[in-house]
């Protein structure tokens, strides 16, 4: 029989006494931060509060965002959105669950670029660096083109415009279409193009082109440095960015955009085939005009000589 102990019981806390100092040491030591992660389990309760999980591939956090705070929030908050939020760690006591009490939320990665996307289209529309509507000359006695020279996209810009304009006269500055060194490098070229005193802005045009991509890839095309230089310059410019749903902030400087890269091709140079139709159709009237001349001469002689009596 084992020996009973004298020592006496510590005294417990309450349930509701440990979660009590559980908060109080979260909202102490860890206080306020900032996580990102993806949404899951967006609720929104006739409250008007929003309730939801933030999840990452190994981990999980309830959140609560009250209805003062979630009036403030642009984002959308959608089941799968990626979004950063700031916001206190806590307890919420009567269920002893951990959570984070969300203070503002914004859209994280691709969000985050629309977001500086629309702020550079804002500061550049109102500096005027959307006004260029200058008209291209058709056909151009010159075709500078700024793109890749291994990308699809010149390959393509080619190849229409061997097949509808083999006159022209195209010549490819290859530059990098993508990464950090991509606007740099598109901005140096174009200034080059412009310093050159034997191109005619009434004749020649500058493309800047490449193929379609996510955000991240055409980035380099919504670079203000690269918008502006695309308003100053001398020389005409057409963009051709992307696919047809891809707008980029050099799309809105430039003076023509087009939706893909074969559609700036298509837009650059008239089509051989139709303008020979064209003057087959021409050469069919004027035939068929000097054949009713003829004819309505032939008759008039005609009906002259019968008219004529010999003088005898």
């Amino acid at each position: 029989m084992e020996p009973t102990s004298t020592s006496p019981t510590p005294k417990a806390l309450s349930v509701s006494q440990l979660n009590q100092r559980a908060k109080q040491t979260l909202e102490r030591d860890v206080g306020e931060v900032w996580v990102e992660g993806e949404l899951s389990n967006v609720s929104r309760p006739a409250s008007g509060h929003i309730y939801f999980t933030l999840k990452d591939d190994r981990a999980q956090i309830r959140c609560a965002l009250f209805r003062q705070r979630a009036r403030f929030v642009a984002a959308p908050m959608r089941d799968g959105d990626q979004v950063k939020l700031r916001g206190r760690v806590s307890l919420f006591e009567p269920r002893g669950d951990y959570q984070l009490i969300a203070e503002a939320v914004q859209a994280a990665g691709l969000g985050e670029l629309l977001g500086a996307f629309e702020r550079f289209k804002a500061q550049l529309e109102g500096e005027g660096v959307f006004a260029n509507t200058r008209p291209l000359p058709f056909p151009p006695r010159k075709i500078l083109i700024l793109s890749s020279a291994t990308g699809a996209a010149i390959r393509d810009v080619l190849a229409v415009l061997a097949a509808r304009w083999p006159l022209a006269d195209v010549t490819l500055i290859p530059v990098p279409v993508q990464g950090a060194e991509a606007t740099p490098a598109m901005i140096s070229a174009l200034g080059l193009l412009n310093r050159q005193t034997r191109l005619d802005p009434e004749q020649d045009v500058v493309l800047i082109t490449r193929g379609g991509g996510s955000l991240e890839d055409l980035w380099a095309f919504n670079n203000e440095h690269l918008a502006r230089a695309i308003f100053h310059s001398r020389l005409p410019v057409m963009s051709a960015v992307g696919h047809e749903v891809d707008v980029t902030l050099a799309d809105f400087a430039a003076d023509m955009r087009a939706p893909t890269p074969s559609a700036a091709a298509e837009r650059l140079v008239p089509d051989q085939h139709a303008l020979k139709r064209q003057l087959a159709q021409a050469e069919q009237r004027l035939y068929r005009s000097m054949q009713a001349r003829l004819e309505r001469d032939s008759q008039r002689l005609d009906t002259l000589r019968a008219r004529l009596r010999h003088p005898g």
